[in-house]
């Protein structure tokens, strides 16, 4: 009796990063706009297809060479050379090279709390996640690869990231009109606010007060323009001040925790290891111990 024909299994989908000759972890945020976390490069192969959903932070591939599809949300955007695509934070993204001509890019993975005002203005959004340049896509391919070239330079990237924003926001197709947003107005005060009073022991009702506001609205003004609450962003720049201090100065952790608004050395220190992931005195000692060598 002759064996029943099995059908054939449908070929797994592509889940092995082969096309990656290039990527770097380097989690900066010392600047107070923008943060670079990871960056690389991808050839991808034919049919290749990443799934993910970004939390807290958003990532841009800039496609080099090469076509392939963006489904967001369940709304499919076709990419090719010369564009690039954003996958906001909290966006379920799909993403897949085309068969016949896949794409290559570069990517990178970024945050920051002036990066909503940039996509704002770059005309990106959920609905509208891929950039493509009226002009100047030469430049900008040469600022993403020279940030690749010169990965280990915190501040020369950093420098280059805010040049390609710019370019992002001048030169879009969906360049958004210069209108002033007078909700944006107050969240640039709030960011000037704490700049300044971060030493103090301020608390967001002490922030709305002084402009005025209902405490809820301003919360909700703040969170979505930068995508943090006024609580962490504060947190943020106090945490960077308080490592420059370490790094630079011969301040004691009390005297920092003073600085920065705290009021005694053990609730600073438990802030800093929760957000660095060790204590004030052992990066202290690793900064001094590099200078050392």
């Amino acid at each position: 009796m002759a064996k029943a024909k099995t059908k054939p299994k449908a070929p797994e989908p592509t889940t092995v990063l082969t096309g990656v000759d290039f990527v770097k972890f380097v989690n900066w945020e010392s600047s107070d706009d923008f943060y670079l976390y990871e960056m690389g490069r991808y050839a991808c192969i034919p049919g290749y297809s990443f799934e993910r959903t970004v939390s807290q932070r958003c990532i841009l591939h800039f496609v080099i060479s090469g076509k392939g599809s963006l489904v967001l949300d369940g709304v499919t955007h076709e990419v090719h050379a010369g564009q690039a695509f954003l996958i906001p934070d909290g966006c379920h993204a799909f993403y897949q090279a085309d068969r016949a001509d896949p794409w290559s890019y570069l990517w990178l993975h970024i945050g920051g709390p002036k990066l909503p005002d940039v996509f704002r203005r770059a005309g990106l959004s959920e609905k509208c996640p891929v950039f493509t340049p009226a002009k100047r896509w030469d430049k900008i391919k040469s600022l993403l690869e020279d940030i690749l070239k010169h990965y280990d330079r915190e501040y020369y990237c950093i420098g280059n990231l805010y040049k390609i924003f710019d370019y992002m926001m001048e030169y879009s197709v969906n360049k958004e009109d210069n209108t002033v947003d007078s909700s944006l107005l107050y969240v640039k005060n709030v960011i000037g606010y704490i700049k300044l009073k971060y030493s103090d022991p301020i608390k967001v009702e002490t922030i709305a007060y002084a402009f005025g506001l209902n405490r809820s609205y301003l919360t909700r003004l703040f969170k979505d323009a930068t995508g943090y609450t006024m609580q962490q962003y504060l947190l943020i720049y106090r945490m960077k001040v308080a490592m420059q201090m370490l790094k630079e100065g011969d301040k004691n952790v009390q005297d920092i925790a003073l600085a920065v608004g705290y009021g005694d050395s053990f609730t600073f220190s438990k802030a800093f290891k929760r957000h660095f992931g060790h204590s004030p005195s052992y990066y202290r000692g690793i900064m001094e111990e590099n200078e050392t060598l």
